[in-house]
């Protein structure tokens, strides 16, 4: 078990650790084992829990994305859908534009317009590039106004190296992403629409009549897999973006990996080497519960207050993933600002943790006060004034 020893710091970093954020350090973990081949262009590997990158080939390396564009489109439908500026009931006018797309499509009739619960099966499970455009016209009213939106969103969420020109991918050359723009992506549709993000683990959907299957292969031979989204054109070449959700029997807690293939040679050949790579995240690293959240990690003095001491802890479990190689090399330590004056709101800032692996550090957290403590009567806070004055 890792221990946590406190390091007394200089009164002038004491004040500047109050002012330190807190910051998850989303460095990557150096991983011992052996990283197996990768036939693709680009890829990235990601533990959704902790936020950690294990393991990238050319992450940020600019590539067409293919339908993999879908995934920004079911975004925007998603947060228009929780912002009521949107029903799933709405049946969205087809445009002949929509209606001739070309490419993978749902086949919507623009006589009998589809719902948008049905234009979402469209477009998650069937990739149709006319579900694309018609829920692009029905938030953008035209297709390169909803651009805008795609590219507005896309700088909000911090992909700085992505540009949409369009809803479905279709190739052009101002629209491009990257492995970790793209991962950043799938991660906030995970993570901000999980009642959603279930239409992705989807196998068929039938529309029409004309029943389709999912194009991820991993749905089909890999029970932990629930979701994303695959791609492809003759310049993109075969991509697919998969997560996996696999039970911590040490833990008790889901343990989700992401992992992001652009560019491999085949439509099996992108689920093989998807497979590896969350295979290899598993199998390698090891998810660490360091603290428990409101457990306290120790009691500090507390100067001018009607209690002498505080607890101090987390708000949240402090997680972290380390490549199993290394868990034996954990080590933490805690900077405390000090002294501790009353009165201590719970949740008031006391140090910080650094969590390190030799001279690599892998996070830093913020340790608060996990108890409120109020200012003493005023003998009590004269005495302590004193007590300051002498050390």
């Amino acid at each position: 078990m890792m221990h946590a020893r406190s390091l007394r710091p200089r009164p002038l970093l004491a004040a500047v650790l109050l002012l330190i954020a807190a910051l998850l350090a989303t460095l990557p973990v150096r991983a011992a084992a052996v990283l197996p081949d990768i036939d693709a262009r680009s890829w990235l590997l990601v533990d959704l829990t902790t936020g950690t990158t294990l393991a990238s080939r050319e992450p940020d390396q600019r590539v067409e994305p293919a339908s993999l564009t879908k995934l920004m489109t079911a975004y925007l439908v998603f947060a228009a859908l929780r912002d009521k500026r949107l029903s799933l009931e709405d049946r969205p006018p087809v445009s002949q534009v929509a209606y001739k797309a070309t490419g993978s499509r749902m086949f919507v009739d623009p006589r009998s317009p589809a719902r948008v619960d049905e234009l979402l099966n469209g477009l998650i499970v069937q990739s149709g590039n006319d579900a694309a455009i018609i829920l692009a016209e029905a938030l953008g009213t035209t297709e390169p106004q909803f651009a805008k939106l795609m590219n507005r969103e896309a700088k909000r969420l911090g992909m700085n190296d992505s540009n949409f020109t369009n809803a479905s991918g279709l190739p052009d050359p101002d629209h491009y992403s990257t492995a970790r723009d793209l991962a950043t992506l799938a991660t906030h549709l995970i993570l901000d629409f999980p009642e959603l993000y279930r239409l992705y683990s989807q196998r068929e959907y039938t529309y029409n009549n004309i029943r389709q299957p999912n194009r991820n292969r991993l749905l089909f031979t890999d029970p932990t897999v629930d979701g994303v989204k695959t791609g492809h054109t003759a310049a993109a070449g075969y991509c697919l973006i998969s997560s996996s959700l696999r039970e911590d029997p040490a833990l008790g807690i889901g343990r989700r990996l992401l992992s992001v293939v652009l560019g491999a040679s085949s439509e099996s050949s992108r689920a093989i080497e998807s497979q590896k790579l969350l295979n290899f995240g598993y199998q390698n690293f090891q998810l660490l519960r360091l603290y428990k959240r409101d457990e306290p990690l120790a009691s500090y003095r507390v100067y001018k207050g009607k209690l002498t001491e505080v607890k101090a802890g987390f708000t949240d479990d402090v997680l972290l993933t380390v490549a199993r190689s290394q868990v034996e090399q954990v080590r933490g330590e805690v900077e405390r600002a000090e002294p501790l004056v009353a009165p201590l709101p719970t949740g008031t800032r006391l140090g910080t943790l650094r969590v390190r692996v030799a001279d690599q550090t892998l996070l830093e957290r913020p340790v608060v006060a996990l108890e409120q403590v109020e200012a003493a009567g005023w003998f009590g806070r004269a005495w302590d004034t004193i007590k300051l004055w002498i050390q």
